[in-house]
């Protein structure tokens, strides 16, 4: 069976990803413009982002002024934790309490907020459910008890939303809040962190969803357009 470009290196959770996203004659793993693009569909780049977006930043400045660009970006609403011995037996498996939301591409969505801007890039949030397969490391499993993870496994897609406009996040706004707000008046309802709530009003003030209206105090006031 023939390699290709990337794949030697490809983790679970992105190529069930791919696999998953891709359609019939649609190109994998294809150079341009110096990048490599996990799809082409059509005139459409497809690039599946399984972490954080600032390696995208540059390729994205090279290509969103030629080429139509969709990220795609998975949040697990469901999780399965299995700990593996190093030779791959499986010594547990429990179900995380975190259950994650469309919110949450607005962590890594702060390095590339103002890209959402450009005409040519739309985002497409999947939620599924995965499995994190963690298997024992004494020097860098300090930060989950000796346990570091080896790769995260696609079990099922449950649903997607995609956002074609800067509009489009404007929706995830809670409707219940007040106007002017601050970011505190944003954490309360979400029911989030307030240093999520930055993360997301940072966000939509690069996409001019947010406009500055002050200030109460030290805090920043927000209004939408």
């Amino acid at each position: 069976m023939s390699t290709t470009i990337g794949e030697l290196n490809e983790k679970s959770l992105h190529a069930a990803l791919k696999a998953w996203v891709a359609q019939p004659g649609d190109a994998l793993e294809t150079p341009l413009d110096g990048y490599v693009i996990d799809i082409i569909h059509g005139e459409q780049l497809i690039e599946i982002q399984t972490g954080g977006f600032t390696p995208l930043k540059s390729k994205l400045m090279a290509l969103l002024p030629q080429h139509p660009v969709r990220i795609v970006f998975p949040v697990a609403q469901e999780k399965w934790i299995v700990r593996l011995t190093p030779d791959g037996e499986v010594l547990g498996r429990r179900k995380s309490p975190k259950r994650g939301e469309v919110l949450d591409v607005f962590a890594p969505l702060v390095s590339i907020a103002r890209h959402v801007m450009h005409p040519h890039l739309s985002l497409e949030v999947l939620l599924i459910r995965e499995e994190e397969r963690r298997v024992p490391h004494a020097r860098h499993g300090w930060r989950r008890g000796g346990w570091i993870i080896h790769e995260r496994c696609l079990l099922e897609v449950l649903r997607g939303q995609r956002f074609e406009t800067p509009a489009a996040f404007a929706a995830l706004l809670p409707p219940n809040l007040p106007q002017p707000f601050t970011t505190a008046d944003l954490a309360t309802a979400l029911h989030r962190p307030r240093g999520f709530a930055g993360k997301m009003a940072y966000c939509l003030r690069e996409m001019d969803i947010l406009i500055p209206a002050g200030r109460r105090g030290r805090s920043v006031l927000y209004m939408t357009r």
